[in-house]
């Protein structure tokens, strides 16, 4: 009993530390960071997501209106020529305003400083933003829960093949199961919302987020067979199908997710 619950507390721990690095990764997350420019600690947080509709906010801290700036800003994957925004100061801060875009729509933008005897970007690399629409709470939030229970089972039936093998099969199904909901079921109705498409995965896209997750389900499907037939090398599937969905977890989500291109609407 005691072992029982000791590996049930390894795994919350593991799965919660993996479900934080996907969150922190991935290019939905805000480009933050600060820096000093002639004695002015600058901070920022750049915004790389933003809901369909809502016009994007630039805004970096500079303390004082020593510092001046602007943004330079097109639309990804257009034709577009470079266009430029003076930032407008603020109690503090320097602010401007990216034009909203439709869903899967992105926007690549740079933001430069001025002082009186120098110009630079604030970034090295331009920030791309991309917009998607509201997702309703009644399909986000279990597409959410079952992906994390998905991850936890995983997991969990990983460590087990090190123990009692005989709980494999109720592991795998539960794993397999919620796997299903979250990725497959849940999992496109939330991108049809948020991005207009069901699936941009293969053989219709590139979408990591896709592709990882029918991976995961052939692979679990396959050790969900091997337990429920007791073959030999049954835990060996088990160990195999957690390793690859926590591979697939290590890949930041929204990795060529979905994209509009605005060079084929002749815009």
């Amino acid at each position: 009993m005691k072992k029982n619950i000791s590996l049930w507390i390894i795994t919350l721990i593991f799965t919660l530390a993996t479900a934080y690095f996907q969150r922190i990764s991935g290019p939905t997350k805000p480009v933050r960071g600060s820096i000093e420019i002639d004695s002015t600690l600058v901070k920022f947080k750049l915004l790389r997501s933003e809901l369909s509709g809502v016009d994007a906010e630039v805004r970096v801290f500079v303390g004082n209106d020593s510092i001046s700036g602007g943004v330079e800003y097109k639309r990804y994957n257009s034709n577009d020529d470079w266009m430029y925004q003076q930032m407008y100061y603020k109690d503090g801060f320097l602010t401007a305003i990216l034009p909203t875009q439709p869903a899967a729509g992105k926007v690549i933008y740079k933001v430069v400083l001025r002082t009186r005897y120098q110009e630079f970007f604030l970034t090295e690399e331009p920030v791309i933003i991309r917009y998607k629409n509201q997702v309703p709470n009644i399909y986000l939030i279990p597409h959410i829960l079952f992906m994390f229970l998905a991850m936890l089972y995983s997991n969990r039936a990983g460590l087990q093949v090190f123990f009692n093998k005989e709980k494999l099969f109720r592991l795998s199904l539960i794993t397999f199961s919620t796997l299903i909901l979250g990725g497959l079921v849940f999992g496109p109705i939330v991108q049809k919302y948020a991005f207009g498409d069901y699936w941009t995965g293969f053989p219709f896209g590139h979408d990591l987020t896709d592709n990882k997750t029918a991976l995961a389900v052939i692979f679990w499907g396959i050790a969900l067979y091997k337990t429920w037939r007791k073959t030999s090398k049954a835990h060996w599937w088990v160990l195999t199908a957690a390793l690859v969905l926590l591979l697939t977890y290590m890949i930041p989500h929204s990795l060529f997710g979905s994209e509009l291109d605005y060079t084929a609407e002749n815009m």
